[in-house]
């Protein structure tokens, strides 16, 4: 049983990195160009190298940038709930940096990776490992499922879209579920 902790929770790190997504978003419907300027391409990332961490702010569509920004906003608070905002930046930025070493091992040579999808799947996989069986609502499932089914099923189902670096996933997926089982026993007590 945890006891409750004041609920001064810091979301400053989840909202500069939203503001950043979201204006890279804006200018890059100015100059579509950027997409393939700052994407990552496993092909050419030697000769780019700031692409491995500019494609994280680098989103397809509103719906792209929607996506990744609010499951950002509600894993994210949950992750900074428990361990702090500064695991919570290295969960993200260290797994956004993992899915994509993953994408450039097995993604297409000639291909552009872009989008946080990485980074906030670390973040779901952190917390899976540390709070899995806690119950969330997911769109449209009517009842509460427990976080780990909620995690692995959008991991499962993205997976099977078309033009999803499903590699960049998994990277981040796999680097939060080790990361967040290191931080098991040192997490705060929260609310949960």
């Amino acid at each position: 049983m945890y006891r409750q902790q004041s609920r001064n929770l810091s979301m400053n790190a989840i909202w500069i990195i939203m503001i950043a997504n979201l204006l890279v978003y804006m200018v890059v419907l100015v100059e579509g160009q950027l997409i393939f300027d700052l994407g990552l391409q496993p092909g050419t990332w030697l000769e780019r190298p700031w692409t491995i961490v500019t494609n994280m702010f680098v989103h397809g569509g509103l719906w792209h940038l929607l996506g990744n920004m609010v499951s950002l906003f509600f894993l994210g608070r949950f992750l900074i709930s428990l361990t702090g905002e500064t695991k919570f930046l290295i969960v993200y930025f260290l797994g956004g940096l993992a899915g994509n070493l993953v994408y450039i091992a097995l993604g297409p040579e000639d291909t552009v990776a872009i989008g946080a999808s990485g980074a906030v799947f670390a973040v779901g996989g952190a917390l899976v490992s540390l709070i899995p069986n806690v119950r969330v609502l997911v769109f449209p499932i009517p009842a509460p499922v427990p976080l780990w089914v909620a995690i692995i099923g959008a991991f499962v189902v993205l997976s099977f879209l078309p033009n999803v670096a499903w590699q960049a996933h998994l990277g981040g997926l796999v680097f939060g579920l080790v990361l967040g089982y290191a931080f098991r026993g040192r997490r705060r007590s929260t609310f949960f």
